[in-house]
């Protein structure tokens, strides 16, 4: 999906967070320091045979932030958008989610930059294969543990998984396997993987809704983005009686007043690769998908997606971010402006590290939990993050996003104070 707006610096958005939130919790100057860069940048160029017989020559990117906490952890991105200032962003905010959750990870985020629409499956495979490849070392169970993201799947990880175990002594082949999360279950992944992320907003949400009586049974929604993060938030929401009534992607925006059903759209986009063509919905403009009445918006696309005009004709009561980074600055301004309420980012998503952590300690431990076990423990995790950012921003009055940033920064620092820094 095209952005609107030009030149967005989203690495220099992120440290701004940063910044306003280690002012509010008069963070030590010293950490501050530590994490205003990542610890390592990598960018690998690797040729790969293309189908023709070609060799393309592709660059790949992994950015590891921060692991005081423990091995870096976050998601591989395959799209034509990924540069190094984006990813150090992603890389950044991973580690944030990661000490909100109090999960035992640092951040990092990687990709490649090219269309993975474009290129058939046995090149698909060859490219995935031959960036782990190159990437070497620098990923690892007990050191970097990459995740699906925008353009890769559970496929994608088994592939990598398969290449890493290949890389290894065959003594160490069957312990690997935590190598990557987001793997099919065939492979070692966990259940209730597929569904995390918007889970996790599902568990905010019902929080939100508690502290402000909102009723589910009869309310509406607008997606926008429906892979596998927004297909899954309709879908479950469907469940508490919401019904989604428009949808937008990079193909275009669909409205439906009825609602849409959400498995038919999701298998929809599954087989055809977008909402493009969908027989339920009329095509409406991206300014008339903003404005629609709503009761529930969640951006689950690509970042700076709500800008100033798209905050001011939203007409919606709370913002889930499914996506990181959807809404602006300037976005948000307004949007708090309006007393529209917004779940942030690297609260609202958090579902899909937290459940990747879960994956990672059953391989560690050669178990396999119920899709109860998951969901149980992630809506306890879920909610006690959700609590601990509500009652953060009201003792601080501050907004949820800052109270998030804050609360993360803070268990960072505990750690710096008691390690110190080596020598």
């Amino acid at each position: 999906m095209a952005s609107q707006h030009k030149e967005y610096d989203f690495y220099k958005v992120v440290q701004d967070y940063v910044d306003r939130a280690a002012k509010l919790v008069d963070l030590d100057p010293a950490v501050r320091t530590i994490l205003g860069q990542p610890k390592n940048e990598l960018i690998v160029n690797f040729p790969v045979v293309m189908d023709s017989g070609e060799v393309r020559l592709f660059k790949g990117y992994r950015v590891q932030h921060n692991n005081i906490l423990g091995p870096y952890k976050g998601g591989m991105r395959f799209h034509p958008q990924v540069s190094l200032d984006d990813v150090k962003a992603l890389a950044a905010m991973m580690t944030w989610k990661s000490a909100l959750m109090r999960l035992p990870f640092g951040g990092g985020k990687g990709g490649i930059k090219f269309d993975p629409q474009s290129v058939s499956h046995g090149e698909l495979k060859k490219i995935t294969r031959r960036f782990t490849h190159a990437l070497g070392e620098n990923i690892g169970p007990e050191y970097d543990i990459p995740a699906p993201d925008v353009g890769t799947n559970a496929k994608i990880m088994g592939w990598m998984m398969d290449t890493y175990s290949n890389m290894v002594g065959s003594g160490d082949k069957q312990s690997v396997k935590g190598v990557v999360t987001g793997k099919s279950i065939a492979c070692g992944g966990t259940l209730g993987r597929e569904k995390a992320t918007a889970q996790g907003m599902v568990f905010c949400l019902i929080e939100w809704a508690k502290e402000n009586s909102f009723k589910f049974e009869g309310a509406t929604m607008t997606v926008q983005g429906f892979g596998n993060v927004g297909s899954h938030f309709g879908v479950l929401l469907s469940k508490l009686g919401v019904s989604t009534i428009a949808v937008g992607d990079h193909s275009g925006y669909l409205s439906n007043p009825e609602g849409f059903n959400a498995h038919k759209l999701q298998d929809w986009v599954k087989q055809n690769g977008s909402i493009a063509g969908y027989p339920g919905g009329k095509p409406i403009t991206r300014e008339e998908f903003f404005a629609t009445k709503t009761d529930v918006f969640a951006p689950c696309a690509l970042e700076n997606q709500i800008g100033e005009a798209e905050a001011a004709s939203l007409n919606a009561k709370i913002v889930v971010e499914g996506a990181n980074g959807p809404t602006n600055p300037g976005g948000e301004r307004i949007l708090l402006e309006r007393n529209i309420a917004i779940i942030p980012d690297i609260l609202a998503n958090s579902g899909g590290v937290t459940v990747s952590y879960y994956e990672w300690v059953q391989n560690k431990r050669s178990e396999y939990w119920t899709a109860e076990e998951v969901d149980d423990r992630l809506e306890q995790a879920m909610k006690r993050a959700y609590g601990e950012v509500s009652d953060f921003a009201r003792a601080k009055n501050c907004d949820q996003r800052m109270a998030a940033y804050s609360i993360a920064l803070q268990r960072i620092e505990a750690v710096y104070r008691e390690r110190e820094i080596f020598p």
